[in-house]
């Protein structure tokens, strides 16, 4: 978007160009959509119903992983205190880990049909971990934090990966032992050794 600006100096007077507001306001071509819930029809030798199923679970395992590698990165930026520098190190590693689960995941989605959600908002409303406050919290307390989201990941995504093996998508399964739970379970115990040399 191209903006005018006046000679005044003045931001206030910073306004969207009349080119600018006759793109936006311009009527774009249709094009087809598909939201979360549908599946597209793709040759991989699993029924339109267990895809669906895995889709719609993968999504809820996708929104807990982005809000879990979000807080990472809030807890990442907020932590304080003696072991400020461990914490710090650790947090941004521990983030690094769920952003490769998360492509993981959304590739697995998008191979079983599906559409992977992908805006902050829509993680928001779909993530089934609590929100942390937007203050800064005490060691101790985003420790603990973090480890009840492992733990509330870990009961979903082990229920996810039981029924994907009974409905035979071995692909999800697969990237949910493997992947998913093995770095989750990896990541809390880090977390809960730390939250022992973190009690107040």
């Amino acid at each position: 978007m191209t903006f005018e600006t006046f000679r005044n100096g003045n931001f206030e007077s910073i306004a969207p160009s009349d080119e600018a507001i006759e793109i936006r306001g311009a009527v774009q071509p249709a094009v087809a959509e598909q939201s979360p819930s549908d599946v597209a029809d793709v040759r991989i030798a699993l029924t339109r119903n267990s895809r669906a199923t895995s889709v719609t679970a993968l999504n809820q395992i996708l929104a807990d992983a982005m809000t879990l590698r979000d807080l990472y990165k809030k807890h990442h930026w907020q932590t304080s205190g003696p072991t400020f520098y461990q914490l710090h190190l650790l947090f941004d590693q521990h983030y690094e880990e769920q952003v490769t689960l998360i492509d993981a995941i959304a590739e697995r989605i998008q191979t079983l049909g599906g559409t992977a959600i992908a805006m902050a908002a829509d993680v928001a409303v779909t993530t089934m971990l609590t929100l942390p406050p937007m203050d800064r919290e005490e060691p101790p307390q985003q420790l603990a934090r973090l480890a009840d989201a492992h733990e509330s990941v870990l009961y979903y995504v082990r229920a996810a990966a039981r029924r994907a093996a009974e409905l035979g998508d071995d692909g999800t399964n697969d990237l949910l032992v493997s992947q998913v739970i093995r770095t989750n379970e990896k990541q809390a115990w880090f977390v809960r050794q730390q939250s022992q040399g973190n009690r107040g």
